[in-house]
């Protein structure tokens, strides 16, 4: 592979105070220390602890129910069923969004009435005085099932016959692109490749379970303190419990983790119907194997792709085949195929395209929404097929991407018209570099292996969700500020870069600024913390609400000094003339001028992302995301020919994030999203057979730990061209994209065989190898 490219074009980024500084989060000395407090942190006096009675069967008709016993047993306050509740259904169509038509088909069951779909529907309800009670109230409830046929591989829920989940015949959704002539394309090819890809379901594994704690407060409102990637889902809770919207009041905490498996509502609708029944606290925390038995998983696809290349490397057209496994409800199914759909043939221009694909029903566990959102999938195989049709023509992968990138300006699959930076080529070049020449190893049954990945990835929502987000500014008369935005923190720093943001604007430091959010009543409301959204939409409100803010300080500054505001700057907590810096203010004295003015020194903007029409679904055309992250990610790997095991050596991530609003929050994201990536190569799958999942803890489903992995070297590219504040980029996802399909090229590139399954288990290398033996 060579590592030689284009120089990248001068840039004239206007110079920070704050923002580009590797700065200390503002909540990094809580979490080092162990002061921050988490959802399942959380108790209260009086207080119920929840469990959830759920399905052990993957598909069977309801014959009889009791909770008698259950409900007899002393220290239990409470047991629910379907019976008992109202008649709500669990919303998991478009979440956080307001005022949208939704796909009513998507709403799920709170609770089992007459069947179940899957192992782990939840059935039943039981609040008890204390947790042993719960659990032991749960093996009193008595259950009489009817069987029922099952399909839990989506190739046969399609046929005609098969055991319908999802009326009228299992397709859950369903996009093509029909661009230029696919069959003329390949027609003109002189080499054709075809290979299909497959990748499974994986666990989100994230290290705090999900938890919360309701209660009713005096004016009959149900508070939910919880981890959750969106407080907006309190008009879902009320809808499903019977109650307005204004009785709910979802109290986001600082989250261990999410990746999308706390996107759609886990916990919250239980605890507000047992809290509404019993009017006392209730608590519900699931254990890791009820985590990874009861929420999401990343979605399993089989990926075709059928690609036409002339013998310079250009290729000519390309038929692509995605099928993806729901699970037993839609969810988010529907938009993540839709996310694949989109990137199937990833970073490359080709005139000639034909996608169809499907998303399909089954009795296997639900999927929906993880970290890179159908990207990933796609990527896992667009990439792999990138490295065989260069093996297949004897050229240098990384000259066969050249010759077929897209460049600023040009057009993706669906005709939307890349406006900002495409550093593909910087990106792969300064990543193959920083991985330098290949380990030497004396033993010959370790093969050292080298491969790269190039990923498109979107940030911020569906440009036909019409995404808003608000943000709320204030200084106060010391000249602190303050920042509210109900925008819930991941653990990414979130929370931190709006208050860079604001620190930069208004001339303080980051110890000056002070957060609140995640509130859905009292923070005002920023949307979903998703899809690489929040830097995008919540940063721009925030820096929308402090240039209001400032404008009113610098109008008043201009008074005092007699001078134009354009002639004065704000930095290092005042206000001063920039041409005469000795001539100053402090921002408390200004603030305190403003006050006795009666001037308004909190703000609240909304920012709205670019609205689109919907889509056709028969042939996709037009815009759909606000914009695209360009990433990189290059690996070693040594394989032990003998045993099968894959060391991962090296491991480099470039990114172009536009402007880094912290560099060490950066760094952190592409390291992070780096280990998610190369574990989905390597380890993680969780294994159902029949509908019933094999690997029900972390004993089995496996992840890397610190052990597994070399640290990643992160290098972080600036072109300054994103749709975010100063010109940023999204990282959240995009950080996790190209990794697995790099470690799979390294792979390949390593024992000179293919293997189109994660995850790369030692099994399959061994089987791999054995093949190529035989032939």
């Amino acid at each position: 592979m060579t590592a030689k490219g284009k120089a990248l074009p001068r840039l004239d980024l206007p110079p920070l105070r704050q923002v580009g500084r590797p700065l200390r989060r503002v909540d990094a000395l809580g979490k080092a220390v162990g002061t921050t407090v988490y959802a399942g942190d959380f108790t209260m006096p009086d207080m119920l602890h929840a469990k959830v009675f759920r399905s052990s069967e993957p598909s069977a008709h309801i014959k009889q129910l009791n909770v008698n016993k259950a409900r007899a047993l002393p220290g239990v306050a409470c047991v629910l069923t379907a019976d008992d509740l109202p008649d709500g259904k669990l919303i998991t169509d478009m979440p956080g969004q307001t005022g949208q038509e939704r796909r009513k088909e998507s709403d799920a069951p709170v609770l089992a009435a007459r069947g179940v779909r899957f192992v782990g529907e939840p059935i039943a309800l039981v609040a008890a005085e204390t947790l042993a009670i719960a659990e032991q109230a749960l093996k009193l409830i008595e259950i009489e099932y009817e069987v029922l046929p099952g399909v839990f591989d989506p190739l046969e829920a399609i046929k005609p016959g098969a055991p319908i989940i999802h009326k009228p015949d299992n397709i859950v959704a369903s996009w093509k692109i029909r661009k230029g002539n696919a069959e003329a394309g390949l027609a003109a090819a002189d080499l054709i490749v075809e290979n299909t890809f497959r990748v499974p379901f994986i666990d989100h594994a994230y290290i705090e379970p999900e938890a919360g704690v309701a209660w009713m407060d005096d004016q009959d409102v149900i508070n939910i303190r919880v981890c959750t990637q969106v407080v907006e889902h309190f008009r879902s809770i009320a809808q499903a419990v019977g109650v307005p919207h204004n009785k709910v009041h979802v109290r986001g905490t600082m989250i261990g983790g999410g990746f999308g498996g706390k996107e759609d509502i886990t916990v919250e609708i239980f605890l507000a119907l047992l809290t509404k029944e019993t009017r006392r606290p209730v608590r519900l925390a699931y254990t890791r194997e009820e985590s990874i038995l009861a929420h999401s998983k990343r979605h399993p696809f089989i990926i075709t792709h059928r690609t036409g290349v002339k013998n310079n490397g250009r290729i000519t057209g390309a038929k692509i085949n995605m099928i993806s496994d729901s699970g037993a409800y839609p969810y988010l199914s529907p938009y993540v195929l839709l996310y694949a759909t989109v990137t199937s043939c990833g970073p490359y221009r080709i005139d000639n395209l034909t996608v169809d694909s499907v998303s399909v029903a089954t009795n296997n566990p639900f999927a929906s929404a993880f970290r890179g959102f159908g990207g990933a999938q796609a990527a896992v195989a667009y990439e792999q097929q990138m490295d065989e049709m260069a093996k297949a023509l004897a050229m240098d992968p990384l000259e066969l991407r050249k010759i077929n990138y897209l460049k600023t300006g040009d057009f993706n699959a669906i005709g939307q018209q890349i406006k900002s930076a495409i550093w593909l080529e910087e990106e792969a070049t300064q990543a193959l570099a920083a991985l330098g020449k290949k380990e030497s190893v004396s033993d010959d049954a370790i093969k050292i292996g080298q491969g790269f990945a190039t990923t498109m990835q979107s940030y911020g929502r569906i440009m036909w969700f019409h995404d808003t987000s608000r943000s709320w500014v204030g200084i106060e008369q010391d000249g602190t500020i303050v920042v509210r935005c109900g925008a819930p923190d991941l653990g990414a720093g979130q929370a931190n870069s709006l208050c860079l943001i604001a620190a930069e604007v208004l001339g303080v430091s980051l110890t000056d600024v002070t957060f609140y959010n995640s509130d859905s009543a009292v923070t005002p409301l920023a949307g979903t913390t998703t899809a690489t959204r929040q830097l995008y939409m919540s940063g721009n409100a925030t820096l929308k609400a402090a240039k209001m803010v400032r404008e009113v300080l610098l109008d008043r500054a201009a008074q005092h000094f007699r001078e134009k505001p354009n002639n004065l700057d704000l930095a290092d907590n005042k206000v001063f003339i920039k041409s005469d810096p000795q001539q100053w203010l402090s921002l408390a004295d200004l603030s305190k001028m403003c006050a006795v003015d009666g001037l308004k020194l909190q703000h609240l903007a909304l920012f709205a992302a670019p609205f689109a029409d919907k889509l056709n679904p028969e042939n996709l055309q037009g815009d759909i995301f606000p914009d695209f992250t360009f990433s990189a990610h290059a690996i070693e790997v040594a394989v032990d020919t003998k045993t099968g095991e894959i060391t991962v050596l090296k491991s480099v991530g470039c990114h172009d994030v536009g402007r880094a609003i912290n560099p060490i929050a950066v760094e952190g994201q592409i390291q992070g999203g780096s280990a998610q990536g190369i574990g989905y190569a390597l380890m993680e799958e969780v294994q159902v057979r029949d509908g019933v999942t094999r690997t029900p803890s972390l004993s089995e489903f496996l992840i890397p730990t610190a052990k597994d992995l070399p640290t990643t070297r992160a290098i972080i590219l600036e072109s300054g061209t994103g749709v975010g504040p100063f010109g940023a980029k999204g990282i959240g996802e995009p950080a996790l994209t190209p990794a697995a399909p790099a470690v799979a090229n390294a792979v390949a590139n390593a024992i000179g065989v293919r293997i189109h399954n994660l995850p790369l288990t030692p099994e399959r290398v061994l089987a791999a190898l054995d093949r190529a033996k035989r032939g």
